[in-house]
């Protein structure tokens, strides 16, 4: 689909997950400065923009061309709203441009692979369609995953599997791959999840064979786990005092890096049990507000995408 075609991108909707939990949280100031760092196809943007005065201002970032589209439609009703193509990492770049260092009052990241792109076979983020092996959240940047495949050593496919995906197959799935792409190369989403099928010793119980593998390769193609290391290091002060970070994970992996740099925040300076001295010097940059919100029973059968998804506030001090 082109990045300018309109006509379909209205129909793949996505539903916005924990999307009151996620906006009572974020929301603070109907006169505030908001990043949704992870636009998508909007649903948390535009339950906010329903909160926010004329005053207030909402910046959408993503690097999906084809939520630009819908960004920019969204910017042509509410004149609130500006756009940037982007990915979150970049956000401090954006804030500076802006001047708003130190005066956001909302930021929310979404994380993960939204459910139109999930739908969109040629997108290649999903093994339950058949189409073009890409992953890429930008189509028209960096290396697709079909080439990387291509080329990458059998220790490096290994490691992303492993660290990435967590998958205990590592090995048997990455000499697979390349003894295949050998004889033939590696293209489709149906093909590259045969061959992930067939080097497994044994099937898991109600998952798929494929899913760890997937979830590893996009990771890295992307780099998300770089890139949002890099944003939270720069995250607290782009907002202002009582400025909270929202932050919805999908998986393990990325809830662990945001739970521990909150933690971090939450406890300040570390220093030795034994050196004296008072709890208000401990430079605290943030107070949590939700710990590990999760969906409610509702949610969880009306959007079962929900099921796995943890939502962290902080409040900056």
């Amino acid at each position: 689909m082109a990045a300018n075609d309109t006509s379909e991108l209205t129909v793949l909707t996505h539903e916005a997950v924990l999307d009151v939990a996620t906006v009572d949280g974020w929301f603070t100031d109907p006169d505030g400065i908001y990043i949704d760092g992870t636009f998508g196809r909007g649903g948390h943007s535009r339950l906010l923009l329903e909160r926010l005065s004329s005053k207030g201002q909402l910046l959408v970032i993503d690097r999906d061309p084809e939520a630009i589209v819908v960004a920019e439609q969204l910017a042509k009703e509410f004149k609130q709203v500006s756009v940037a193509q982007s990915d979150f990492a970049q956000m401090e770049q954006l804030v500076i441009d802006r001047q708003w260092q130190g005066k956001v009052t909302g930021i929310l990241l979404d994380l993960g692979v939204s459910s139109p792109q999930l739908d969109a076979a040629e997108r290649g983020f999903s093994f339950m369609r058949d189409g073009e092996l890409d992953m890429r959240m930008d189509p028209n940047s960096g290396q697709s995953a079909a080439q990387w495949l291509a080329i990458a050593e059998v220790d490096e496919i290994r490691d992303v599997l492993r660290q990435y995906g967590e998958e205990k197959f590592a090995t048997r799935i990455a000499r697979a791959i390349v003894e295949v792409r050998a004889e033939t190369p590696i293209t489709t989403t149906h093909q590259f999840a045969e061959i992930i099928d067939n080097a497994m010793p044994f099937v898991e119980k109600g998952k798929h064979p494929a899913t760890r593998s997937f979830q590893g390769v996009r990771i890295h193609i992307n780099q998300e786990l770089q890139q949002l290391k890099s944003f939270l290091d720069g995250s607290v002060e782009l907002l202002c005092h009582g400025g909270r970070l929202a932050v919805i994970s999908f998986h393990s992996l990325e809830d662990r890096i945001v739970k521990r740099f909150i933690r971090d925040q939450v406890n300040g300076d570390r220093l030795p049990a034994s050196v004296p001295i008072r709890d208000d010097a401990l430079n605290r940059r943030m107070k949590m507000v939700v710990k590990a919100g999760k969906a409610s029973d509702a949610e969880v059968k009306g959007n079962p995408r929900s099921r796995s998804a943890i939502l962290r506030v902080a409040e900056r001090l």
